[in-house]
């Protein structure tokens, strides 16, 4: 019985695009009692798994908190797989406003203490005496009115790029943060001011509207389904927006443009933008706004030191990143003195461009390949590595990358090979092949050829 990934990201991205069907990528939460954690989490995993669904889940015995990608031929059967459980008949999947078929390159679900990380008590409110839930037309109303105060619970980076217009937008790395910053700073107005909430996509606004009003806070309302599901009213009903920018969202592609306004700059060289990026050394993963000049200048890295970085050999830098806590923490990251143009906490209104019609490609430009194999050994003294070939032929003058999580991505064009023993130009599936590869490569590795 499977319960975990087999295949790398840049397996499942190939074997995406040799499928060529489309993808929805969408999210969902529902707060619930559930007794078995581990169980619900084993079983979600195996019903979405033969569906091909990919994406990032929490589960509680507070509930489930996803962001998945789902082909589109199989959206329906996903659906199904929730409403077989009581507590999810009827769920609002918030459907993204845009699609990318790599939003998400695999499925991990994960048993957790709560579905997001409020560091709030449960056990001191009730949990279920939330705001008043608000539908776009409704919302647009609400925040027109004078006596309203608009709040945006969500982090700096993802008010920088796009928030509502008047909003509160908390300088802060996590919602619970905002929590009691948002309460000390309104505490004189908990009597007469309507307090409106946003988020993503609505969950911390659940929580928030029920610890609101746990603090005394009498006309608490929340956006329905967060900003994912304003895009949508909006568009269906032909309404105006009021949220302004982009709405950053948590998958590979660190946004989705809401409207054509760009209130944020290049972190680098000022100039309008809101495309966030990742650092590419894999010691730093600074998320940042960087524009397509500085992106091609800088290498996609956030400073020169990231910059000369990328060119060490792979074993200097993974002694230099020894030690440093990365990886899942990429997204807490948007804040470093070497940042020139970043802002955040109270943000303008006002649009510093419009965007073009033209889609940017935010992350590395993507190098077209088919996996060959995987290495089966490598002779150190020689330099030599042996791989198996598995999928497609390999031939002389073929440009190839070896990829795994230590060797990094290395690059080389074939100049000789041995097959089954013997120098041979071209090399079949089943066949076992030598040739000098002057990095080191390990048993993990993946062999690939690049088609582009």
């Amino acid at each position: 019985m499977q319960l975990y990934n087999t295949l790398s990201a840049e397996e499942r991205a190939e074997l995406i695009d040799q499928a060529g069907k489309q993808r929805l990528t969408l999210s969902f939460y529902a707060y619930a009692k559930i007794e078995d954690p581990k169980k619900f989490r084993d079983d979600l995993f195996i019903a979405w798994n033969a569906l091909d669904a990919l994406g990032r889940t929490y589960v509680a015995k507070e509930g489930i908190n996803a962001q998945m990608s789902v082909p589109a031929e199989n959206f329906e059967a996903f659906r199904e797989t929730l409403e077989a459980y009581d507590f999810m008949r009827g769920i609002r999947l918030n459907v993204a406003v845009e699609h990318d078929d790599h939003s998400f390159l695999k499925l991990t679900v994960k048993v957790r203490d709560k579905i997001v990380a409020d560091g709030l008590n449960d056990e001191t409110f009730d949990v279920t005496n939330i705001g008043v839930h608000l539908k776009a037309k409704e919302f647009n109303q609400i925040i027109e009115d004078p006596n309203t105060i608009v709040v945006d619970f969500r982090n700096h980076y993802e008010s920088e790029i796009g928030h509502f217009k008047g909003a509160i937008t908390p300088d802060v790395e996590t919602f619970r943060e905002s929590l009691p910053i948002i309460n000390e700073q309104l505490k004189d107005f908990k009597e007469d001011k309507n307090l409106v909430m946003y988020c993503t996509g609505g969950i911390r606004c659940e929580k928030a509207s029920a610890y609101f009003k746990h603090q005394g806070f009498k006309n608490v309302y929340q956006l329905e389904g967060g900003i994912i599901n304003y895009a949508k009213q909006i568009k269906e009903e032909g309404l105006e927006s009021k949220f302004i920018g982009k709405n950053f969202v948590f998958d590979h592609r660190l946004g989705e443009r809401i409207t054509d306004d760009i209130v944020s700059q290049c972190h680098q060289c000022g100039n309008p933008c809101d495309n966030h990026t990742n650092c590419a050394n894999d010691g730093c993963h600074l998320l940042f706004i960087q524009c397509d000049e500085c992106k091609t200048a800088m290498e996609n890295c956030c400073s020169t030191e990231c910059q000369e970085t990328i060119h060490l050999p792979v074993e200097e830098q993974i002694k230099l990143r020894r030690g440093k806590q990365v990886g899942n923490k990429v997204f807490r990251k948007g804040k470093s003195e070497k940042l020139k143009f970043k802002h955040s906490g109270a943000l303008s209104d006002t649009a510093l461009a419009t965007a073009s019609k033209t889609t940017d490609i935010r992350q590395k430009i993507k190098v077209k390949k088919v996996l060959l194999g995987k290495v089966e050994h490598y002779y150190v003294k020689a330099q030599v590595g042996l791989f198996i070939i598995e999928n497609s032929e390999l031939k002389l003058g073929n440009k190839i990358l070896i990829s795994g999580p230590t060797t990094g991505n290395q690059e080389l064009i074939l100049e000789k090979m041995l097959v089954n023993g013997s120098e041979n130009s071209t090399a079949k599936v089943g066949d076992k092949v030598t040739f000098e590869v002057p990095f080191r490569v390990r048993k993990s590795d993946k062999l690939f050829k690049i088609i582009n």
